[in-house]
């Protein structure tokens, strides 16, 4: 059951800060991953995961979309903890090819995973959880983490040991 409501659309101060903040792509060797100032329209997420699956009868209300990768791969809070708040939501990647995982468990997690210099795209898609340190977004991440901060693969294997079966509950989705 989703507790967060579609009308709890309150961008974290954490997401506003990432908003505003370069990241690098290094020509392809750093982060492919493009933050927005505020979350996707309701309408749009919905009309995009349904485009997505091809399952009309389908709706966005879990999902509040953040940010992209340059093919058009969407990262987004799911929201599937009962009462708990945007940032204790797990971190989700939707590939515009198809791949489909859980990169982090929260915000917080998620912000170290940048931090060590892997994105969304990259821990889905590779597999990769070594990249290249970026000093901005570490900075970041000490100003608004309240986890501890770990390696990137450490991050990878918890969100994917807690929600072992999101890649595959999505793929039953597509029709």
């Amino acid at each position: 059951m989703n507790e967060t409501t579609d009308s709890d659309r309150r961008f974290p101060p954490a997401l506003a800060d990432l908003a505003g903040t370069d990241i690098d792509h290094a020509d392809g060797t750093g982060i492919d991953f493009e933050p927005y100032d505020a979350f996707a329209p309701a309408e749009e997420t919905t009309d995009w995961l349904r485009n997505w699956t091809g399952d009309e009868g389908l709706d966005g209300a879990a999902y509040r979309v953040f940010g992209q990768d340059g093919t058009g791969g969407l990262a987004a809070l799911w929201c599937v903890r009962p009462g708990r708040p945007l940032e204790e939501q797990p971190v989700v990647f939707l590939g515009s090819e198809g791949a489909a995982g859980v990169v982090a468990g929260g915000l917080s997690d998620f912000l170290w995973l940048l931090a060590a210099g892997v994105g969304p795209m990259e821990a889905v898609e590779y597999g990769a959880t070594t990249g290249r340190p970026d000093p901005a977004l570490v900075r970041l991440a000490e100003r608004h983490a309240t986890t501890p901060r770990r390696p990137a693969g450490e991050i990878v294997a918890a969100a994917r040991a807690e929600f072992p079966g999101y890649a595959d509950d999505i793929a039953a989705l597509c029709r």
